[in-house]
């Protein structure tokens, strides 16, 4: 019994994640269902190295030391619970079960509880940083059975990202909590994804830029306030041309793929109540983008204002202005998926390190920017802050960038161009900073229709209006005075 730990998958991420952990000194013994993968990963990148294979999870059990430490990293869903069944009668009470992969939180929940009861202590880990991420240093999300860390710690933070000399890994909190992170990781990947896009778009349709000029944008935005991964990769794939010279970009459907994460973001942003609008519109876009033969057939029907060839008057400034418009949208989506994150605490009596968490995200993710940073002092300076909108660094920030985000916004609008996620951040920034909103004749209409109930404001609160109660007014005389059942959204 030698090994530190032993890992269940070998496809790209297992493979590099395995050659990360040997690279700093574990032992690690490699598994795959398929063992011929075993051989020749001990044949060729694992050959000198401190890993060792296993043919089947008896001698890869036989092979770590106690507590034993089992890492999965296979397809989410049936596949993790097969596994998980045959690993079972092989531990013993106090060994850790990991799972690495894209799961959904509810199965990480379950499978938490399940394992409990049986004495195995269950870490759901979110992931991220692709394949270059597990090679060199991912960002690491556990959460679980807490009792596990100590043993997991050492290792989950050496192979992990550095920011600042600061791991990119800390334990975030119980159940499937890590798994929980992961997806608002993921739903706010998606965000930022279709912000970058939209403002290549503008660039393009409105401002007449060519691939490389947009990439030279892209280049000098990755210098500032915006400076982060996807930014970065933007700027490559818009200055990489195919083999005849032209933009590969260019030649590629606009139909976007998804795994889902996004989306079970957004449902569950709905099942809390929280206008995670943002997310919400991203992932409407991929859905969007997926219907391109109707688009097609819809674009030879349907007009919309043309876009003259000086739509764009000083050039700088509409860079200048599109810049901080991205930058307020993505402050916006941050906001919200902190929220959302705040809301699963309460929600689920999770205890949640937003500071971690926001530090998790500094490097190695694929969401990693340089305003993270901002995020992580934001909530080590108050740990109860509401939201980070309320943050100086942040409410400053809008600020500045306010009149620039309107004018990009309204300037879409004008000339047809979609901006979904734009809009939708700043109709939630000013929804938020509304102290009152039309939900008072909103109320009234479900109440005028299907007796559902409205209370009244403090001030206006009298004797037929008690403040506090659910009251329902028959508003045409001949309702009746019975109210529907109330319930929160």
């Amino acid at each position: 019994m030698s090994g530190d730990l032993g890992l269940i998958g070998l496809a790209v991420m297992g493979q590099n994640l395995i050659m990360n952990m040997a690279d700093h000194g574990f032992e690690v013994v490699a598994y795959n269902r398929t063992t011929s993968k075993v051989d020749e990963f001990l044949a060729n990148g694992a050959k000198g190295k401190s890993i060792v294979g296993a043919h089947s999870l008896e001698d890869l059990v036989s092979k770590l030391k106690r507590p034993r430490k089992v890492m999965l990293l296979v397809k989410a869903g049936n596949p993790v619970d097969y596994i998980i069944n045959d690993l079972v009668p092989l531990l013993e009470e106090g060994d850790i079960i990991i799972d690495g992969g894209n799961s959904h939180f509810p199965d990480s929940n379950r499978r938490y509880e399940e394992l409990k009861k049986k004495g195995i202590l269950f870490v759901g880990s979110g992931v991220s940083g692709g394949e270059e991420g597990a090679r060199y240093g991912p960002s690491l999300m556990p959460g679980g059975d807490e009792r596990a860390w100590p043993f997991i710690k050492d290792i989950f933070q050496s192979v992990s990202a550095k920011s600042d000399g600061e791991p990119c890994c800390d334990w975030v909190g119980p159940a499937g909590a890590g798994h929980y992170v992961k997806m608002v990781h993921n739903g706010i990947e998606y965000g930022d994804m279709q912000l970058i896009c939209e403002a290549y778009d503008i660039m393009k349709r409105i401002g007449g830029f060519t691939d490389k000029e947009i990439g030279d944008v892209f280049t000098t935005w990755n210098k500032g306030v915006l400076d982060s991964f996807l930014i970065e990769i933007t700027r490559d794939i818009l200055k990489f041309d195919d083999v005849d010279g032209k933009p590969l970009v260019e030649k590629i459907m606009d139909t976007a793929g998804q795994k889902g994460t996004g989306k079970w973001t957004a449902m569950n942003a709905l099942d809390l109540g929280m206008p995670v609008t943002l997310i919400g519109e991203a992932v409407f876009g991929r859905c969007l983008s997926a219907i391109k033969s109707e688009r097609v057939r819809a674009s030879e029907t349907l007009v919309g204002p043309e876009i003259p060839k000086d739509a764009v008057k000083n050039r700088q400034e509409f860079i200048d202005e599109l810049e901080q418009a991205l930058y307020a949208s993505k402050i916006i989506s941050y906001a919200q998926g902190f929220m959302l994150i705040r809301e699963a605490a309460k929600t689920y009596g999770w205890k949640l390190n937003n500071p971690a968490i926001a530090l998790m995200w500094r490097g190695g993710c694929i969401i990693r920017s340089v305003f993270l940073g901002e995020i992580t002092k934001a909530y080590r300076t108050n740990p109860d802050l509401e939201n980070l909108l309320l943050d100086k660094f942040f409410t400053d920030a809008v600020t500045k960038a306010q009149l620039g985000w309107r004018k990009t916004v309204a300037l879409a609008t004008t000339y047809g161009v979609p901006t979904p996620t734009f809009s939708t951040a700043l109709a939630f920034y000013d929804g938020y900073r509304s102290a009152r909103l039309p939900a008072n004749l909103l109320q009234a209409q479900r109440d005028y229709f299907g007796a559902h109930t409205f209370r009244v404001l403090p001030e206006f609160a009298s004797e037929n209006l008690p403040e506090g109660k659910d009251i329902h007014i028959n508003w045409t005389g001949h309702g009746g005075n019975i109210s529907a059942s109330t319930y929160d959204a």
